[in-house]
């Protein structure tokens, strides 16, 4: 791994501008964007540039310690904020690429882009970056790690997020030497490292460079026989690692600056099996997002998914029944439906207890000239929605949503320039929550209601508790609430009735997800009044402790992430094979 010199911004190059200015900034009252934006340009860069907000940052950090300021850098930065949707949340997102590789699929919805794993287009945002990085994982994670350092955002509590076509279909080996390596730029980053600009490791392939294209009308070359030449690059001796450079890499993580507390990975329903959701685990994987797109066999049919329902559902039961989080892709407009009928769909997800995923991502069908749909829309078989159709449907589904789920997106965020006819509408869902305001209808979904940066008062909180039946058994969704029915922290319970597909948790009741709101802050931070700092997390896993022991169960397991194996620990969890357990009865995780 190259390392380059080091960012080329020096803060003693312009001491007395970047003095003055951040004098100004802490001594403002009530900063928002605008007052931010004014006092910044009354402090140009060589009497013409403006600071950036990460040079900015950068000046406070070495002035503060060459000035003898003294002043709390976590108070500065909370300063700078001002609106930090990205961390929100409570953990920083940090999404990566794999390679561009053969796709079991034929979807005819799906875009080609030869440069890009399948589904992703070049000229999106996040798919540039991993072309920049040629795919590696560790540059990939290191840079984003770098740029969240820089704008002022805590990276100690990550999210890691591998996007690309079927996970699941990629060699084990090319699996374990990415999570690996970005597991190794978690473990490598720190304040000291911040700066480095971390190259791809030298062997790797620029896919930049392919100059074949797929046309979706014509079809002459598919996808998979245009990467397959370039994708032998994948298996190569320097994109592996083996089962024990992983571990020793997780056991690093657990004490390193930036922990990975939540591993994500996508796959197909029919690429699914015993044997590869304990490969997940062992990987660290907490996350699954896998394709719906329809829960119709008729539409899957037409669109050459693949897979019918009942895979689906079989898909469901055993990520379900592992204690994996289920974030479910689901698209309207395909060909063969239709408003109606995309309503009646959606309608199948939530009310049939074999679905009802943890998060949703509902992305209406747009045309891209490199998707085979483009034969069937030339010769007038498919139309994309009207506006006002697509808004119908998009509201619909958006007020069906249950409080227990999180709608994470309801449109696709693909360039304008790349659709050839949909929705280029670009604040689609802004439109949509407005108009759903507009006529009396609040949202229940997750999303709607997360308290973010808003200061929690613990005696306005209570507990509210919503149960639902799945596949595998009783699903129980306890969520701390304000009075304005703002979520400051929840806990999925699963209490199986059926045998699940890995011995190890046969007899347990399952803890899938913890998940505590507030702004971002560090591990250990003492912030009073953040929601990520009034033991919520330990009383809902102390309320999970008790219901599972009503219902009998002898074991309580977590599908805890590598990052939060020693958070579980503190509460009486003992390590398993894949996951950690509290024996019931035995004592109690409060300290």
């Amino acid at each position: 791994m190259k390392i380059e010199s080091n960012y080329p911004f020096s803060p003693k190059q312009y001491e007395r501008e970047l003095a003055a200015l951040i004098e100004e900034l802490l001594a403002a009252e009530q900063l928002d964007r605008k007052k931010y934006e004014s006092i910044i340009r009354r402090h140009p860069k060589d009497g013409r540039g403006l600071f950036s907000k990460s040079e900015v940052i950068r000046g406070f950090r070495q002035l503060n310690a060459d000035l003898g300021w003294g002043l709390d850098e976590s108070a500065f930065l909370e300063r700078l904020r001002m609106k930090p949707i990205r961390t929100q949340s409570g953990v920083a997102p940090v999404t990566v690429l794999t390679k561009p590789y053969p796709c079991p699929g034929r979807c005819i919805f799906c875009p080609s882009d030869v440069r890009m794993p399948k589904s992703y287009l070049s000229s999106e945002p996040g798919a540039q970056r991993a072309a920049q990085h040629l795919f590696d994982p560790y540059s990939q994670t290191f840079s984003r790690l770098r740029t969240y350092y820089n704008i002022g955002h805590q990276v100690d509590k990550v999210e890691l997020i591998i996007l690309g076509g079927t996970w699941s279909y990629y060699p084990e080996a090319y699996q374990l030497w990415f999570v690996k390596r970005c597991l190794d730029a978690l473990n490598d980053f720190s304040q000291t490292t911040a700066d480095e600009i971390r190259q791809p490791h030298e062997s790797a392939f620029d896919f930049r460079r392919i100059e074949d294209q797929v046309d979706g009308r014509h079809l002459d070359r598919s996808y998979n026989q245009i990467v397959e030449g370039y994708a032998e690059s994948v298996v190569e001796k320097a994109e592996s690692a083996s089962w024990d450079e992983v571990e020793k890499a997780q056991s690093r993580n657990e004490n390193a600056v930036a922990r990975c507390v939540g591993l994500v990975v996508e796959t197909r329903p029919d690429h699914l099996s015993a044997d590869e959701l304990v490969r997940m685990r062992r990987l660290g994987t907490t996350k699954v997002q896998i394709g719906y797109q329809s829960l119709s066999d008729r539409v899957l049919r037409l669109n050459h998914r693949g897979h019918d329902v009942a895979a689906t559902r079989r898909a469901m039961f055993l990520l379900r029944g592992a204690g994996f989080k289920i974030h479910a892709h689901w698209m309207p407009n395909l060909y063969g439906s239709s408003p109606e009928l995309d309503l009646e769909d959606f309608e199948r997800v939530f009310s049939d207890p074999d679905f009802r995923p943890d998060e949703l991502k509902i992305y209406p069908c747009s045309l891209i000239e490199s998707a085979e749909l483009m034969a069937y829309y030339e010769s007038g078989r498919w139309q994309p929605y009207s506006q006002a159709e697509l808004h119908g449907v998009v509201q619909g589904c958006m007020r069906r949503t249950p409080e227990y789920c999180r709608l994470t997106r309801v449109i696709r965020d693909i360039p304008g320039t790349d659709i050839v006819a949909g929705s280029r509408v670009t604040n689609f869902r802004q439109v949509a929550e407005d108009r759903l305001k507009r006529d009396g209808i609040e949202l229940r979904d997750i999303r709607s209601r997360e308290i973010r940066s808003v200061q929690v008062d613990p005696s306005e909180l209570s507990l509210e508790v919503v149960e639902y039946e799945t596949s595998v058994g009783s699903e129980t969704f306890l969520q701390f609430v304000t009075a304005k029915r703002l979520i400051a922290g929840f806990l999925r319970l699963s209490l199986p009735s059926e045998p699940v597909a890995i011995p190890e948790i046969q007899d347990s009741a399952m803890i899938r997800e913890v998940h505590v709101y507030g702004l971002l802050a560090s591990i250990g931070q003492k912030e009073r009044l953040r929601s990520q700092h009034l033991g919520l997390g330990r009383r809902l896993v102390e309320e999970a402790r008790r219901r599972a022991e009503s219902q009998g169960y002898a074991d309580l397991a977590v599908i805890s992430s590598i990052g939060t194996r020693n958070y579980y620990r503190s509460l009486g969890f003992a390590d398993g094979e894949l996951y950690q357990h509290l024996a019931l009865g035995d004592r109690d995780p409060s300290p």
